[in-house]
């Protein structure tokens, strides 16, 4: 079932693309035949989304024993009993309902991570590999990709005068802000945006358009970075990253007369450094339960083809209903797809059976097989990526999970310091706090962990690979961590089996107030299950 805004109240059209060849290859590895329907829910109407329809929502969802909720919605970070989305997804999971969440869109700044509640897969956004080329050309032979959706077959190569939009030193004309360019020469022009300052990149090519401009080039902010969309624009335009826009200023200020053209390239496949985080991704850690390491995955939610019931200002198709969006709004039901397939494949998996499948499956390299980079090119943090990137054919074949039932997530939240009446509200029964856990000691697939003094936690894990099988654990060390394992070998004999281990965490270094990242693996001849650990030493 997907809950969604209203203009993204359709399945993605990439995830329908997705599913079909997901399902070719499951059916191929399995000898099984898949099949998936798709239930929609709409609880928002315009900018507003009711409390009162969103658990109606969910409550429908229940009523119909939906196997997987794909909700594309949050609010900020609230303690779970107000949180409607928690309380509503907590029934589903009692039920044995999947749910997937959009994880927000407020990165790239720290703490900013919606859904945070455990029983949530909490989705973070990454680029594919496509990008709907753009270039930016300069009188001076400089060249920088962007992207746009619009790619007019008419435009001319010719190179036209360039100006930024901010070169009379206001910030609403910087920004290209609405009535901002009436004092601005921009007629017949190619003219330089800023984006940002609260206006939306299409608001920005109107004002251009209104004001007879001829093109525009965007240019991220800093903390954008190499982060770009490809909108619909209205004008001819391309999307650049924030160090082209600064090499882009810097040619205006060099010669008295510069010029500009915009070269429509059409889609290009196969960018080595897919995925990338997406600047706009929200970032862990959580405020709401600092000791699970949230977002938990990351998907594609960039320039992703999604079915669309609004006409497109650069379109002249007026029966078009696709559009290209970005966001963890579409990131989030590609996620959904995964687990209803591996639903499909194990009907017996739980919710957390599927989550952990997900995440200790999960790449952690690109398609040129380095490491997974943030809108800055740099590698990106556990807080950007969570477990890493989906793999759907890893995911289905994961050798072990952690598994959790819905009664284990009661003493986790008594230990959050809830009242009885809180957890209750969540639990949707009376319930009274006489065991508690600490948050690490819930059986998560990753780790989170606050150090002063050393801590140890359990983890049981579920054999659902081969009968007779052993797993070593191999151990990237955080940075001012020690970390043991006892016993260091799990030894399985048929497919359910449990196993217990133990993980100590010690401090082997003074740095404090900082966070390092690393991964517990257990390796066997034909499986790696890793678990990602993050730790904030103090």
């Amino acid at each position: 079932m997907d809950m969604e805004r209203t203009r993204l109240a359709q399945l993605p059209v990439d995830l329908s693309i997705m599913l079909v060849f997901l399902e070719m290859h499951m059916a191929q590895q399995l000898g099984l035949h898949l099949k998936l329907t798709w239930q929609y829910t709409k609880v928002c109407f315009g900018p507003d989304c009711p409390e009162s329809d969103i658990l109606a929502g969910l409550d429908a969802a229940v009523e119909d024993g939906v196997d997987v909720l794909s909700i594309s919605l949050g609010e900020e970070s609230t303690p779970f009993y107000n949180d409607n989305l928690a309380v509503g997804s907590f029934a589903a999971v009692q039920k044995g309902i999947f749910v997937s969440c959009a994880g927000g869109n407020s990165g790239p700044s720290m703490q900013t991570i919606s859904n945070e509640a455990p029983w949530i897969l909490t989705v973070g956004a990454s680029t594919i590999d496509r990008s709907i080329r753009a270039t930016a050309k300069l009188g001076d032979g400089q060249q920088f990709d962007g992207e746009s959706v619009f790619q007019p077959k008419d435009f001319p190569p010719t190179l036209l005068l360039l100006v930024y939009a901010g070169s009379n030193g206001k910030q609403d004309s910087a920004f290209c802000a609405n009535g901002s360019l009436a004092g601005v020469d921009v007629k017949g022009k190619v003219v330089l945006c800023d984006r940002g300052g609260g206006i939306a990149r299409l608001d920005k090519g109107r004002e251009v358009k209104n004001a007879g401009g001829a093109a525009m080039i965007l240019a991220n902010q800093q903390s954008d970075g190499f982060s770009t969309s490809a909108d619909a624009h209205v004008l001819p335009a391309t999307h650049v990253a924030y160090s082209a826009g600064l090499k882009i200023k810097a040619y205006t200020n060099s010669t008295s007369s510069p010029t500009a053209t915009i070269l429509f390239k059409g889609t290009v496949i196969g960018d080595p450094l897919a995925p990338i985080v997406a600047s706009f991704s929200s970032r862990g850690p959580s405020l709401a339960t600092p000791g699970i390491l949230k977002p938990d995955i990351i998907g594609p939610g960039v320039n992703i083809i999604a079915a669309w019931p609004f006409p497109l200002d650069g379109s002249t198709n007026s029966k078009l209903t696709f559009n290209v969006e970005s966001g963890t709004s579409m990131s989030c039901p590609h996620l959904s797809g995964v687990a209803a397939l591996l639903k499909s494949a194990h009907p017996y998996w739980s919710p957390a059976a599927i989550k952990s499948a997900i995440m200790t499956t999960a790449d952690l390299v690109n398609i040129k097989g380095t490491s997974i980079v943030d809108e800055k090119l740099t590698p990106a943090d556990i807080f950007a990526t969570g477990a890493g990137h989906v793999n759907p054919s890893k995911a289905n074949d994961p050798g072990l999970v952690y598994d959790i039932a819905a009664n284990d997530y009661i003493p986790y939240l008594c230990g959050l310091g809830y009242t009885d009446e809180q957890v209750g509200i969540i639990a949707h029964k009376t319930v009274h706090c006489t065991s508690k856990i600490p948050e690490g000691q819930l059986n998560y697939p990753s780790f989170s962990v606050t150090l002063g003094s050393s801590q140890t936690f359990t983890r049981t894990v579920t054999n659902v690979g081969e009968p007779v099988s052993y797993y070593t654990v191999k151990i990237v060390e955080p940075r001012g961590v020690s970390i043991s394992v006892r016993p260091d070998k799990l030894y399985f004999t048929r497919v359910g089996q449990k196993a217990t281990y133990s993980v100590t965490f010690t401090r082997s270094s003074n740095i404090s107030n900082t966070f390092s990242q690393g991964y517990l693996q257990w390796v066997s001849r034909k499986h790696t299950v890793r678990s990602v650990i993050s730790v904030k030493l103090i």
